[in-house]
């Protein structure tokens, strides 16, 4: 069994070897001032959070147009506008050519656009790599991808027979608890004898980014062109406690819906315990609950949650 995980992935260019991973985080002997983080994905954004709430001086990059691709686009959009009210810095279309190390041990960074930015550190999140690397698998015939993943079968059997993958080392859903899935859908089919394949549909995700993002199901670019024909609900409010401490944070809820079946395609939430929320959501849309159910159940007063069973007019 390989279940080495992934690994993070810094590509090569001039002065790379003075930037930093999301590993190399947790080894930092002093706190930098100011950071720039280069990455549009989960940790890029978590850590442009953490480092923004921690008091340092943040600028974010991604290369494209608009991070967190993939997500549904009003979230992303969303996210953008809160992370800058928080005081983060975003630069899209944007990347690093060379960083340089200055005499006074601060970091240069010249950019694509022509901008030179300084920093203490540079955090590269732009990705990660399975972790097969000198474990001699190309060797025995195992099959492999050209990014270094595993190839497997729906029972996480490889090329060679003898041999299995499971987690991140293996590509797919990279995610803590599809890997744990993954581990106990196994061990059912070599030693209790079942067939049964895991499902991989209807998994939330949870961004811990400030605000929280929290996601199940399809977005709305995803639900128009795989159903047609939608209902798509959207709140965005000041949720109470901002309300009352002046915060001018704001909440996004959004509800998808298919329109022939009224059945829930689709959730996402930004906003405080939007991980937790979301949840409680992907149990509902796994159980296949129709926009009825939801209108039919009563909410809690005053969460933010209720949202979600209050809303009633389409957008």
């Amino acid at each position: 069994m390989v279940a080495t995980g992934g690994w993070p992935f810094v590509p090569e260019f001039p002065g790379s070897s003075h930037v930093i991973n999301s590993n190399d985080v947790f080894e930092l002997d002093t706190f930098p001032g100011d950071v720039i983080v280069v990455g549009g994905g989960y940790i890029a954004v978590e850590f442009a959070g953490i480092f923004n709430g921690l008091g340092a001086k943040t600028t974010q990059l991604y290369r494209g147009e608009l991070f967190l691709r993939g997500f549904d686009q009003d979230v992303r959009e969303f996210v953008a506008e809160e992370i800058t009210k928080k005081g983060v810095e975003l630069k899209f279309n944007t990347d690093i050519e060379s960083v340089e190390k200055l005499p006074n041990g601060r970091l240069q960074a010249k950019l694509n656009t022509g901008e030179v930015l300084e920093a203490d550190q540079i955090l590269y999140a732009t990705g990660r790599k399975a972790k097969t690397t000198g474990l001699g698998l190309e060797e025995v015939g195992v099959e492999l991808r050209d990014n270094g993943s595993i190839v497997v079968n729906d029972f996480y059997q490889t090329s060679v027979p003898s041999i299995f993958a499971l987690g991140d080392v293996k590509g797919g859903i990279q995610l803590t608890p599809v890997a744990l899935a993954e581990g106990m859908t196994f061990l059912a089919q070599q030693y209790q004898g079942s067939q049964k394949k895991l499902d991989y549909d209807l998994i939330a995700t949870a961004v811990f980014c400030q605000p929280n993002i929290g996601t199940v199901g399809l977005s709305e670019e995803q639900a128009r062109e795989q159903l047609g024909d939608i209902k798509v609900f959207r709140s965005s409010f000041r949720a109470m406690k901002h309300t009352l401490s002046g915060s001018d944070e704001k909440t996004l809820m959004k509800m998808i819906v298919e329109t022939a079946t009224d059945k829930v395609v689709g959730i996402h939430m930004v906003g405080a315990d939007a991980g937790e929320i979301i949840q409680g959501m992907a149990v509902a849309l796994k159980a296949g609950a129709t926009k009825a159910v939801f209108d039919e159940t009563i909410g809690i007063h005053p969460t933010s949650a209720e949202e979600f069973v209050t809303m009633r007019t389409p957008v």
